[in-house]
């Protein structure tokens, strides 16, 4: 079969642009209303999508007066949209920090259930210091101590999905038995971290195991990828960097012992479509005037762990000095790298470095016609740069409209992605293995 595209749609307020709430395109609904994500996500699935994303913060942002970024917590609307879906896959993001690994076997388990099979966790090890202080906290957990214990913590979730066989249930109701106990165990798990003893107390879900997804882009980040991963959200701001990233993951895959092609890299792409070049030019420059710079500066400075930006000049070019090292930042580190790399390369003020942000927090953006959004992903879809995309609308849902009524087709006639869904699951859309059941083979 010829290699296609896998499309995921990211659902975040209003759309990606830090304006996009209040742009006259977007949703009137309130971002508390289940019906916003209902039809963003039905939306999705008529576009063929493989898969919609739910991200998730700990903690309330200090721009949220001038900034719509508060939303419903995502597991619990995942739960929702799987009864109000058919065939799309549903991703959220949970995190190995602030909760415990029975409660999200649980959770995500139940939610492949209700799904038949269509759920992924996005794994996070979260970074924000105000989310430290929501759990009990003083300061944040380190990034090298916040892997450590996302390592031990996937390796608790995944014992507890595997602690039922798949043919633990045999529900015969003439015979009187409803499983078969000596296919259930526990897991006694003793560890740095997590004490568990196990097993879950629910049968295997429809997947076996949710679709492992990951979006950590530093040394740490792609190892653990490398070791869990089955797709990998990364925002690159040019194909090159792209390539190298995509060439990293997959050789430190295979170094693991997995297969290159069971690791999915999804680079995030914000477009911004219109009938001409200039048109879209036009849209974009409208957004971005929408945008309040110190929105910006205040974003900036939570990527940089709390950073005071605040003496920067907004017109004054800046210098890779301006910023921390980002191999001492306790935040999104890689992140960190994207930016940092981005002023070394262009040199840009401060005011156009947070218009650039504006429009997908360092993902890769672009404005142009159906055609050129649809010769971009191509090119970085033939060329090792992506398996597919992490599409990420300026505005929701317009231009998740346009995206589907102009890119898609022509991605079609090329023969890139599906014209109908072929499988039930999320592990079918993606093509991944059905993972086994640990010691019961």
């Amino acid at each position: 079969m010829t290699r296609q595209m896998h499309l995921n749609l990211f659902i975040q307020s209003r759309g990606h642009h830090e304006a996009s709430w209040r742009h006259p395109d977007a949703s009137p609904l309130p971002l508390t209303d289940i019906r916003y994500y209902r039809d963003v996500a039905q939306r999705a699935e008529a576009g063929l999508f493989d898969s919609i994303f739910l991200a998730d913060q700990l903690a309330l942002d200090g721009d949220v007066g001038r900034a719509g970024r508060s939303w419903l917590e995502p597991i619990t609307v995942l739960a929702a949209l799987a009864t109000s879906t058919d065939r799309i896959g549903l991703i959220a993001t949970a995190s190995t920090t602030y909760t415990e690994p029975f409660n999200l076997a649980r959770q995500f388990a139940s939610i492949d259930h209700m799904s038949n099979g269509r759920v992924g966790w996005n794994i996070v090890t979260s970074w924000l210091a105000a989310a430290a202080r929501n759990y009990g906290g003083d300061a944040q957990v380190t990034h090298a101590d916040r892997y450590a214990r996302g390592e031990e913590f996937v390796a608790v979730v995944k014992a507890l999905w595997d602690s039922w066989a798949d043919d633990a249930v045999v529900d015969d109701r003439d015979g009187g038995q409803y499983a078969r106990p000596d296919r259930i165990r526990p897991i006694n798990h003793e560890g740095e971290h997590y004490r568990v003893a196990g097993p879950l107390n629910m049968p295997r879900s429809p997947q076996g195991r949710p679709v492992f997804v990951q979006a950590g882009s530093s040394d740490t980040g792609r190892r653990f990828a490398a070791r869990h991963a089955e797709a990998v959200f990364t925002a690159q701001m040019e194909k090159a960097t792209a390539r190298d990233f995509y060439a990293d993951i997959k050789a430190l895959a295979v170094a693991e012992g997995r297969f290159p092609e069971q690791v999915l890299i999804l680079p995030g792409l914000s477009p911004l479509i219109a009938d001409t070049e200039a048109e879209a030019q036009r849209q974009a420059r409208a957004l971005n005037d929408l945008t309040d710079p110190e929105v910006g500066r205040k974003r900036l400075s939570g990527r940089f762990g709390g950073h005071d930006f605040s003496h920067l000049p907004l017109d004054k070019p800046l210098s890779p000095e301006d910023f921390p090292d980002p191999g001492t930042v306790e935040a999104a580190r890689s992140r960190t790298e994207v930016i940092v790399g981005l002023v070394r390369r262009e040199k840009p003020t401060l005011r156009q470095l947070l218009a650039y942000l504006a429009g997908a927090r360092g993902h890769y953006t672009t404005a142009g016609t159906p055609e050129q959004v649809a010769d971009l992903m191509e090119s970085w879809f033939a060329e090792g740069a992506a398996d597919g995309f992490n599409v990420m609308p300026p505005v929701l849902p317009a231009m998740l409209d346009v995206f589907v009524a102009e890119v898609i087709p022509i991605l079609q006639k090329r023969g890139l992605f599906r014209t109908e869904y072929e499988g039930e699951t999320l592990r079918d859309h993606y093509g991944l293995d059905r993972p086994e059941g640990g010691a019961w083979n």
